[in-house]
């Protein structure tokens, strides 16, 4: 992710909020009311703004252990691989760190810090892209290993390859959304987070976030076969 990433946050946030300003339209989507993350964070700000760095890196693993398993669902349906989502989420939690002093509580934490872990594993897959117009592909059998591993210990060697099959076509089938319905259905679905909380995240009405959801999960089903 580049340096000049909250910069870029900020200016995107402000362009797509209604008047008032994205900090503002965060205000009014949580009720103006700070979360136990965002009132953590506080404090480790106030901390590394003292200069008692060691304490503050003792309360940030906190939030570390209570956003890390999201984190990694949300970066790997953007990355598709296992290593590249944990050192994408390893980036975000460094980056939030360096950078805590810059964090206002208009935004919750978790909304500030999800931005910026999107546009990590946005920037990694504009890499890996650039990446991959001068290098051969890779074999699949890593990939697979993973997955592999993934599935129920007592399922059987079909079993596993259906369910493999099953996330691959889905995966295929998130990809064709648009970025924006895309990034909303990955947020609601493998990031658990509700239409109210990705509204605050992508600076969009509530109601307007609802409205992709549906079409991108009527979408989904005609892609794989359903009804739409």
């Amino acid at each position: 992710m580049s340096s000049d990433v909250y910069a870029a946050l900020d200016e995107s946030a402000v362009a797509v909020q209604p008047a008032g300003g994205a900090a503002a339209g965060a205000r009014r989507a949580f009720g103006g009311a700070l979360s136990a993350d965002t009132r953590l964070a506080i404090e480790i700000r106030q901390l590394v703004d003292r200069g008692e760095l060691e304490q503050a890196r003792e309360l940030f693993a906190g939030l570390v252990d209570a956003h890390q398993r999201r984190a990694l669902r949300i970066a790997y349906q953007y990355l598709r691989d296992a290593s590249d989502a944990d050192e994408a989420v390893q980036d975000a939690f460094v980056k939030v760190f360096a950078h805590i002093g810059s964090y206002r509580e208009a935004w919750p934490f978790e909304v500030w810090f999800t931005r910026i872990l999107i546009n990590g594993c946005l920037d990694r897959r504009k890499a890996r892209a650039r990446r991959d117009r001068w290098m051969l592909p890779a074999g699949d059998q890593a990939d697979e290993a993973r997955q592999a591993a993934v599935a129920h210990r007592d399922a059987s060697p079909e079993a596993r390859l259906l369910a493999r099959e099953r996330r691959a076509r889905l995966a295929a089938a998130i990809d064709r959304l648009d970025g924006r319905q895309r990034t909303i259905f990955m947020l609601c679905h493998y990031g658990d987070h509700t239409p109210r909380e990705v509204s605050a995240m992508m600076g969009l009405n509530e109601s307007t976030v609802r409205v992709h959801l549906f079409r991108a999960a009527r979408k989904l089903r005609g892609l794989l076969g359903g009804k739409p």
